[in-house]
């Protein structure tokens, strides 16, 4: 069975990629879940495949909300077509969209490899690099502003806390060494 390595770029960044393997009778819709998993968006929008060529032109349209594939349709099925059926060169390119009605995220996909060697227990597809990070489909990326905000209050150190002792701990010159050294009686007698 042929496994295809794809490198699926950010079209705003192409130092941020991802390469995933599917194996070619796989569907373009399971090559669009393993692109939305890949980059971390939610999978709740549609999307669309298009046909390539060097210069990322927009070719023939492949779409996650039509059913079935109809004669003279504007836009043919993921559901139904094999990736492998769409692979003519050894230098494949598809233009990915994601969420066109919204913030249309746009992904440039180029093969770079086909192999028939099946990795054992590898679950396809499958990825396989992460290059640079990913963009936050909604807004910022990472922890909750509001909770930040919250963690920033619980550990903020005032002046009040500077006096009664934090943040003198191991800085030289402290008087907290010698007060030890007082409280220690000389047990020694001459014999």
């Amino acid at each position: 069975m042929a496994i295809l390595r794809f490198r699926i770029y950010w079209e705003d960044d192409d130092l941020t990629y991802r390469d995933i393997e599917i194996q070619g009778t796989q569907t373009f819709l399971e090559f669009h879940k393993g692109i939305v998993q890949a980059y971390e968006f939610d999978g709740k929008h549609p999307a669309s495949f298009y046909e390539s060529n060097d210069k990322w032109a927009y070719g023939r349209e492949f779409n996650s909300e039509v059913l079935v594939n109809k004669k003279d349709a504007p836009a043919l099925s993921m559901t139904r077509t094999p990736v492998q059926a769409l692979v003519a060169t050894p230098s494949q390119k598809f233009v990915y969209v994601y969420d066109p009605a919204g913030k249309k995220w746009t992904f440039l996909v180029e093969l770079l490899n086909v192999s028939k060697d099946e990795t054992y227990r590898r679950v396809y597809p499958f990825v396989l690099r992460k290059e640079g990070v990913a963009p936050a489909q909604y807004g910022i990326k990472g922890v909750n502003p509001s909770k930040l905000m919250e963690i920033e209050e619980k550990y903020d150190l005032g002046a009040e806390d500077m006096a009664e002792g934090y943040g003198n701990e191991g800085e030289g010159g402290s008087d907290d060494g010698g007060a030890e050294e007082s409280h220690v009686e000389d047990n020694s007698q001459d014999f």
